[in-house]
């Protein structure tokens, strides 16, 4: 197994330290792999993600030990607790990421689906049918199980990528890159249809921000900061996701047992999540030792509750922290939690309306009018009814994996899987037919 390949002939480049050139290398390799990915059939690329997936078994050992240096410099960088559980790679993770890829490779090919097709009155054969984007441009924090991840799901969909991690987990990363490009090698597919970005300069992201002409989308997946940066730069279309502010909305004739679940999973689950809920909204008509149940649950699973005065009100004897304004639109990631009192489903809607990011919420009701006029009124892209916001993920939903939540209305929305990488194309054909 040799070293990870950066990208062709990019020795002398880097030694003279030319961000442009480097871009350039970087961009002409993926647009070249994907030309040539257009060539491969869905089996063989099945292939390839299955033999990411084998390498990742095989050397589990030793990514584990790579992790745990990133581990080690993230903690002595002060990294949150939020942050190294994002950042850690364990066997059980591992092979967790292992069977999601054995999922995307057993998925059908999302490539020449037939969207549409029609003949006109004239003899014209006209047929819409997906193709890949082309090259993605993946720019992501912490997390290093995405790197299979949106490898994975690009090659699915005929996709060449970039892949920027964060410096946090360069080790992880640039390992996870090698077993990759050695299982595309191996499976006789252009190594360079993943390529890992392993220099830490942040002015390179900038520059390859600007390569429109080869790369076709950026997808940046971290915090808001980041990916406003990466929005306000590029030449290339951004799919974003600035954050996940996500609510429950539990009604007054929520099942009191469900709620109580619910709740709790979706805030304490995994609350570094970016589908946890952030914020609870009780409705003032629920029975108030319902609402307590669902509050002491919380408690006691050592949740920090910012409350408005009405809940404060009502529930003075508990250990609540004053909700400031700022509270409302805040990606906590943690063990802190909003609730605001809201009478009925339009004002749960309005707070929701000027309070969320259209990443995931959920009312917990068993009222069918209530239901409908929640989901028909909450424009976020995924909506839940009884069950946690913990559900809002692309191997959840069947995807096998993500590459991202879109909070955005165009190109995708909600988690993001192979078939949310491709676009389409018009294939007209005739028979000598002219426009008069």
């Amino acid at each position: 197994m040799g070293d990870f390949d950066l990208a062709p002939d990019i020795g002398h480049i880097l030694d003279s330290m030319n961000l442009k050139a480097i871009a350039a290398a970087y961009a002409a390799a993926a647009k070249e792999a994907s030309r040539e990915l257009v060539g491969f059939d869905a089996a063989r690329r099945s292939r390839a993600i299955v033999a990411i997936a084998q390498a990742l078994e095989d050397r589990t050992a030793q990514i584990v030990a790579e992790n745990a240096k990133d581990l080690e410099q993230g903690a002595a960088d002060g990294l949150s607790s939020a942050m190294l559980d994002r950042l850690k790679l364990d066997p059980k993770r591992i092979a967790g990421m292992a069977r999601d890829l054995r999922e995307i490779a057993g998925q059908s090919d999302p490539i020449g689906r037939e969207i549409s097709r029609e003949t006109r009155s004239n003899g014209l054969d006209i047929a819409k049918v997906s193709v890949p984007l082309g090259v993605v441009f993946f720019i992501y924090e912490s997390r290093p199980n995405v790197t299979t991840d949106a490898a994975a799901l690009c090659l699915r969909s005929g996709n060449a990528i970039l892949l920027r991690g964060g410096k946090e987990a360069i080790h992880s990363n640039r390992l996870l890159g090698t077993l990759i490009q050695d299982a595309l090698a191996s499976s006789g597919l252009p190594a360079k249809a993943v390529q890992l970005v392993t220099e830490t300069d942040r002015e390179l992201v900038g520059e390859l921000l600007q390569r429109d002409r080869e790369l076709d989308l950026v997808i940046p997946r971290g915090g808001e900061g980041l990916i406003r940066a990466v929005s306000e730069q590029s030449k290339i279309p951004v799919l974003k996701h600035y954050k996940g502010v996500c609510h429950v909305y539990v009604h007054p004739t929520a099942d009191p047992d469900l709620a109580v679940e619910v709740v709790h999973n979706s805030k304490v689950q995994r609350p570094s999540a970016c589908n946890a809920s952030e914020t609870l909204l009780l409705d003032r008509a629920l029975d108030p030792s319902n609402a307590r149940r669902i509050l002491q649950r919380l408690l006691d699973a050592g949740v920090e509750l910012r409350g408005d005065g009405a809940c404060r009100t009502r529930h003075f004897d508990l250990p609540w922290k004053d909700a400031t304004e700022s509270d409302w639109d805040e990606e906590y990631l943690a063990l802190v939690i909003s609730v605001a009192q809201v009478d009925g489903v339009q004002e749960a809607l309005d707070h929701i309306s000027a309070h969320g990011s259209s990443h995931t919420e959920a009312i917990l009701s068993r009222d069918a009018e209530s239901i409908e006029r929640f989901v028909l009124g909450c424009d976020s892209s995924s909506v839940m009814v009884n069950t946690s916001t913990r559900f809002a993920d692309g191997g959840e939903y069947g995807l096998g994996a993500e590459i991202g939540i879109s909070t955005d209305k165009l190109h995708a929305r909600g988690p993001m899987g192979a078939a949310d990488l491709c676009t389409y194309k018009w294939i007209v054909r005739g028979a000598g037919q002219v426009r008069g």
